[in-house]
Parts: C-alpha cells; sequence; structure tokens
C-alpha cells in the first residue's frame, strides 16, 4: 500500500493535473467511480495505474470485476495519498492513470461522419466538458477541438463529461482552417452557431438541418471572429422566446446538436 503523500511517485500522478505533465507524458487523470467505469469499459488498455482506498475498491464490484477481465490491478493507497494525487477537494477513492488517446482529423473525416462539432476557442472546461457529453448524447461522430481550446484532458473536462471522453473520436490542436477544409471535402455543410446568424427555426423548415453537418462553436464571451464566420457556409442562431439575455455556449451546443440529429433521423 502506498502510504507517503510526499513521495516521488504520488507526486507524479498529482502533477498530471497541470497540462504541461500532460502534454509532457501523454497520460491524464481520471477521479471517481464514473469516469473509471467508462474507461474501464470501453479503453482498457489506456489504463497505466490504477489506485484506490481499500474502502473506496470495496464499495464497487462491477469495476473490480472489470478490472479482473482485463488483468488490471488495483494498488492500494490511503486516503491521504488519493488526496495529494487527486485534482478534487473531496476524491471519491479511486483515481486512474490514463493515456490520452486523440484521434487526427484526418482519420475522422475519413470515417464519412454525419454530425461533428468543431470547438474554436472554447475556454471554460465545464463547456467544453458537457458539449462533449451532449454531442455524445446526440449521436454525433466526432468531437473536433482546434488549437486555441481548452485541454480535453484537463480534469474539470474531464469529469464534465461523465465518461463521454470514451466513447467517441476526439481530435486535439488542429488549426480552423483546415478543419472546415476537411470537413467540406468530406461531404459536410459547415454551420456556425452565432447570434448574428439567421434563425435556426427557418433552417430547420427548409430541410437544411437533415444534411450531413458540423457544426462550428466559438469562444463563450467574443463567440466566432469574423473569419470564422466568413469560412463557414452558414451562421444560425438560437430564437430566445423568453427574457434571457443570452443562452450558455454549452445549452446552446446541445440545442444545435440535437436539432441535427432530429433531422437526420427524420430525413433518413
Amino acid at each position: 500500500m502506498l502510504e507517503n503523500p510526499r513521495s516521488p511517485r504520488v507526486r507524479a500522478v498529482a502533477k498530471l493535473s497541470k497540462r504541461s505533465a500532460r502534454a509532457e507524458t501523454g497520460l491524464f487523470l481520471l477521479e471517481g467511480p464514473q469516469s473509471v467505469r467508462e474507461a474501464l469499459q470501453y479503453v482498457p488498455a489506456a489504463i497505466v495505474e490504477l489506485f484506490a482506498t481499500p474502502t473506496g475498491w470495496e464499495k464497487h464490484p462491477d469495476l473490480r470485476a472489470l478490472a479482473a477481465q482485463n488483468d488490471i490491478e488495483v494498488e492500494y493507497v490511503t486516503e491521504t495519498v488519493l488526496a495529494a494525487m487527486a485534482d478534487t477537494v473531496t476524491p471519491q477513492g479511486l483515481v486512474a492513470v490514463t493515456r490520452q488517446t486523440p484521434t487526427s482529423v484526418r482519420e475522422i473525416f475519413a470515417a464519412a461522419p454525419r454530425l461533428v462539432a468543431i470547438c474554436e476557442e472554447v475556454r471554460d472546461p465545464g463547456n467544453l466538458g458537457t458539449i462533449i457529453r451532449a454531442a455524445d448524447a446526440a449521436g454525433a461522430d466526432a468531437v473536433v477541438l482546434t488549437g486555441r481550446t481548452v485541454d480535453p484532458y484537463n480534469p474539470k473536462v474531464v469529469r464534465s463529461t461523465t465518461g463521454s471522453l470514451f466513447h467517441l473520436p476526439i481530435s486535439v490542436g488542429g488549426e480552423l482552417s483546415d478543419v472546415i477544409r476537411r470537413a467540406r471535402e468530406a461531404g459536410l455543410q459547415v454551420i456556425a452557431a452565432d447570434v448574428k446568424g439567421d434563425d435556426l427555426l427557418a433552417a430547420r423548415a427548409d430541410g437544411t438541418l437533415g444534411a450531413p453537418t458540423a457544426w462550428l462553436f466559438g469562444n463563450e464571451a467574443r463567440g466566432l471572429d469574423d473569419e470564422a464566420l466568413t469560412e463557414a457556409d452558414r451562421a444560425l442562431r438560437l430564437p430566445i422566446f423568453g427574457r434571457a439575455e443570452s443562452l450558455n455556449l454549452a445549452t446552446a451546443a446541445s440545442v444545435c446538436l440535437y436539432e441535427s440529429a432530429f433531422a437526420q433521423r427524420a430525413a433518413r
């Protein structure tokens, strides 16, 4: 059992909360039973180390079974050591070190996707995690993150995805112009979600949303710049029927992705 919270091994795990350490090692941190469960189910080969307190491990027989099926051994740690490793204030008894598994932009569009979310300069970890989760729920084929978007392996992003990080391909670090070019070459229209765009209800009525689509989402505060809007085929905005000044980015992205999911399924 690991008992020393100041040991080099414990410190190496704790450093994964920092982007520089994740970039250097190609690893990231998973915390809690939900994230660990999804990793064990969908990407068990990516798990490098699995740590748990005896009490935390005892609470989850399903995780013990999944770990055994994949020949993954758990290393017991004290509550103090787990707290030193974790990014959260109140960790839930489980931490895993996992390899990052991004997919290239080329591979994503070579697979003939019908629905993709492109995130340009999305900076809030909670927003990005929720967009990834919404894309997964809506049946999107992939999420593409351009170079100025927050790291998807940031602990807050990982927690916000609630496991969806492991359910669909995610590309990291692409240039927006290259991503849009590849999307078009793959037969997708690129629609920017922007307050200056046309009413989404009109696009619903004219059948636009039933075609293969890459939705483009911008920065929480500034939205998309003029150059990005020019590169898109069309810009659409969500109507506001009440008194709200605007919608949170992740909420708006969820609605847009589901509108396309509904339209595409109806068209089939």
